[in-house]
């Protein structure tokens, strides 16, 4: 043991003490080991920041049992709130309305105070966007006075747009406000779909693997000068073991300083990350909090990877007492064991196929990353190959191309552990493009089609059911800068007797908006019509006269003259259900700008009394005018002084965001932070190749050598291994990308989904190169030609 200890102490000191050369390379192997490091950590600290994430959600939820009949009873704590959501240019503004009932209302989680009526408190990020000059419509939109700021706490991310608005008028006549007793509950969390949780096991595999190339290529920075002072060290006395020990304790320094190194990016990356949000992705930095099993983990794991690669690198040469022979005519690449690798990973996911389909399909963690990281280990373990076979047979060109042809066949291999990272990751974008375009169409995410701008749906969630009350709003929308044409009704879906589970629409309106919706004829209070749509898909049915319509509200309700309007026209005694009149005409129903109603059922106001019906919604559209970009932003701004609760959704909006789109975005984050990384590792692995040949470099010069060839030598020398490996990139990638949608059943959507990752890997390998070509042009200075 004191003999191994001696010769790890010897290899470490010559990593610090060994002049120069030994710096250099024991930095380079820093470096690189800390970017592999950083990945990692950042990794790590994802579980954490769900849970954080989702422990604040649960915080700020009401509490339970509140929307329910039984729900609680009015107290010193309770309050009441209500939905006051809105959007301003396309961002979500997540709002509630609160109304105190006591003395000491409960408050939600980051609020210190409750506002008051004419009152709000709002996120940090919402109260910067009220100050800027473009939000001048949100802020008279928000009228309220901001009294206060929203903690940490009561939000998910820093850029979260939230604000609660106090009021004194929740609770009346036909309010949908809840009454709470606090706030904090854990919600009910449904488990991701098959699909989704699918996704998620791809892109976690994707974005990490390369991280262990990234590890064994700077685990093999100044091999050549290392193994010339092992060399030496044989002349005086040192057996192959001790050389070994030597060769683990050099690079078992640069991994630590690596961790070291790799911490402290890591640490200021999480100072300064709640400032910068990637899209819609922003975190606050004190989630981004590794466990520390999975810290511990990482310290142990990566020097011993680092070492293990450094030894292993070293069972291709021999260090003799009088030299290391390397130079000696390697034995060609087999290929046989290659193709072992990525045909397990086939032979794994293959049996798979459906295993994942619909709703009630499973994934095997498992067995889907481990098929994913055999199949895309094939490219990093084809690729030393295929760059052999490929160099060995060219002959003749430039200048410039001859040298970089000759030095691929003398050591393309530390050129191809440069850019076997890149095509990893490469062949795993691929894949994750092509499986979630066909998997977002299998769900019905967006596509990226642009929906109309100019056409307006609002829309109120809970039941209204007051007529004047959406005249009011109609006239409002009318009267609003910006809109071209508005129209509003109430509508109500109900089930029709003796038909099962089958539901008529039922509108009502005045005679003038029920002419905007049917060719409906002379019109008087009272009277019913049956809007028949001349479309065959549409999707409603349409009663016939004579047919009832069953109403919940009639089974739950008792006595005579319960309810208003008992005498209207087609109208039964409770619990009988409504009638359609004899006498309902049947008209055309209109095919406007907003499609038009479709099959429904037209009522006049009092042809039916509004109570009875289930769930009578507002339901209005809006046309705007194009040439008034911000025309959207003032029907919100009518809508919402209208009533906070009532939502405008754009045609084509989704109200709630989708699952997959938000995975996509988040995977899109991870590969452009794993893309960068990339980019600044191939940077160190390029001047480290670099500096291997100075002395070369610096001989071709002195002889005439000109400059600019050498520069165009290195460029072809990345090109050529570059250009093989992104077109594997690109065959294993689309490979893998069709064997994963084969579990969820869906086809190909983007067979060429490979066009611009290829472009972007190919843009991240031209810019690392060039950024070396300053060393390249110090490193052809005659000093190269000095020598110890």
């Amino acid at each position: 043991m004191r003999g191994w200890a001696r010769d790890l102490v010897m290899g470490g000191r010559f990593a610090v003490a060994g002049g120069r050369q030994g710096w250099v390379r024991t930095i380079l192997t820093a470096v690189g080991v800390a970017f592999a490091v950083t990945v990692m950590l950042l990794a790590a600290s994802l579980p954490n920041l769900l849970h954080e994430r989702d422990a604040r959600a649960d915080a700020r939820t009401q509490g339970p049992g509140t929307a329910s009949v039984d729900g609680p009873k009015r107290s010193d704590t309770s309050l009441l709130m209500d939905s006051a959501s809105t959007t301003f240019h396309g961002q979500a503004i997540v709002g509630k309305s609160l109304q105190a009932e006591g003395s000491s209302p409960k408050l939600p989680p980051g609020v210190d105070k409750l506002p008051g009526p004419g009152e709000m408190v709002v996120s940090p990020a919402l109260k910067k966007l009220l100050e800027s000059p473009e939000a001048k419509e949100l802020d008279r939109r928000l009228d309220g006075r901001v009294v206060g700021t929203i903690g940490q706490d009561g939000l998910l991310k820093p850029t979260e747009l939230v604000f609660y608005m106090g009021s004194d008028t929740l609770g009346g006549a036909g309010s949908t406000a809840q009454r709470l007793d606090g706030f904090g509950g854990a919600m009910e969390d449904e488990p991701l779909p098959p699909v989704a949780l699918l996704l998620v096991v791809v892109a976690c595999v994707v974005l990490l693997l390369p991280v262990g190339a990234f590890v064994a290529t700077a685990a093999r920075f100044g091999g050549e000068q290392r193994d010339q002072r092992l060399a030496a060290l044989r002349l005086v006395g040192a057996d192959t073991a001790m050389a070994h020990r030597m060769a683990a304790g050099e690079s078992l320094v640069g991994a630590l300083f690596g961790l070291v190194l790799g911490s402290g990016l890591f640490l200021a990356g999480r100072a300064l990350i709640g400032r910068v949000a990637v899209g819609e992705i922003s975190v606050f930095p004190s989630d981004v909090s590794p466990s520390p099993g999975i810290v511990t983990l990482i310290a142990l794991g990566v020097p011993v990877m680092v070492v293990a690669s450094a030894l292993l690198a070293m069972r291709g040469i021999a260090v003799e007492p009088l030299g290391v022979v390397r130079q000696a005519a390697p034995r060609g690449r087999r290929l046989w064991w290659r193709l072992l690798a990525p045909v397990a990973g086939l032979a794994l996911l293959y049996p798979l196929a459906g295993s994942a389909a619909g709703k009630e399909g499973g994934v095997d963690k498992t067995q889907t990353a481990a098929g994913i990281i055999l199949l895309l280990s094939g490219v990093a373990l084809l690729l030393p190959w295929a760059v052999e076979r490929l160099v060995g047979a060219m002959r003749g060109g430039p200048l410039s191309w001859q040298l970089a042809t000759r030095r691929l066949q003398l050591s393309g291999s530390s050129s191809t552990r440069a850019i076997s990272g890149i095509t990893i990751a490469v062949a795993g974008a691929i894949a994750l493009q092509m499986f979630f375009a066909g998997a977002s169409s299998a769900s019905g995410a967006s596509t990226g089609d642009q929906p109309s701008r100019n056409r307006l749906n609002v829309a109120a969630f809970t039941a209204t059911g007051d007529q004047r009350g959406a005249e009011d709003l109609e006239r409002r929308l009318a009267r609003t800068k910006g809109v071209r044409d508005s129209i509003g009704y109430l509508e109500s879906y109900e089930e029709l007797a003796g038909k099962g589970e089958t539901y008529a629409s039922v509108i009502v309106a005045d005679c003038a908006t029920l002419k905007k919706l049917a060719r409906i004829g002379p019109c008087a209070d009272g009277q019913v019509f049956r809007g028949k749509s001349k479309h065959k898909e549409a999707d409603s049915v349409l009663p016939k006269p004579g047919e009832k319509l069953r109403f919940a509200s009639d089974e739950q309700s008792s006595g005579p003259g319960s309810g208003a309007g008992s005498e209207a026209k087609g109208k039964d005694s409770h619990g009988d259900g409504w009638t359609v009149p004899a006498d309902a005409r049947t008209v055309e129903s209109r095919t406007h700008w907003w499609e038009g109603p479709g099959n429904a059922l037209l009522l006049t106001p009092s042809a039916l009394a509004l109570d009875r019906l289930d769930n009578p919604t507002f339901t209005g559209w809006v046309r705007t005018d194009p040439g008034e970009p911000e025309a959207g932003e003032y029907v919100n701004t009518t809508v919402f002084h209208f009533d906070p609760a009532y939502s405008v959704l754009t045609e084509g909006e989704e109200q709630a965001e989708d699952t997959m789109a938000a995975l996509g975005r988040a995977i899109v984050a991870g590969a452009a932070v794993i893309m960068g990384l990339i980019g600044a590792s191939m940077v160190v692995s390029t001047v480290e190749q670099l500096r291997s040949s100075r002395r070369q470099l610096a001989v071709l010069v002195a002889f005439g050598t000109p400059r600019s060839a050498l520069g165009a030598s290195v460029l072809w020398q990345t090109a050529v291994p570059v250009a093989l490996g992104l077109t594997m990139a690109a065959g294993f990638g689309t490979l893998l990308g069709w064997v994963l949608l084969r579990l969820v059943r869906e086809p190909v959507t983007d067979w060429l989904a490979f066009l611009p990752m290829v472009g972007i890997g190919a843009g991240v390998v031209a810019l690392a190169t060039l950024g070396t070509l300053p060393v390249l042009w110090r490193l052809m200075r005659p000093e190269g030609l000095r020598t110890e």
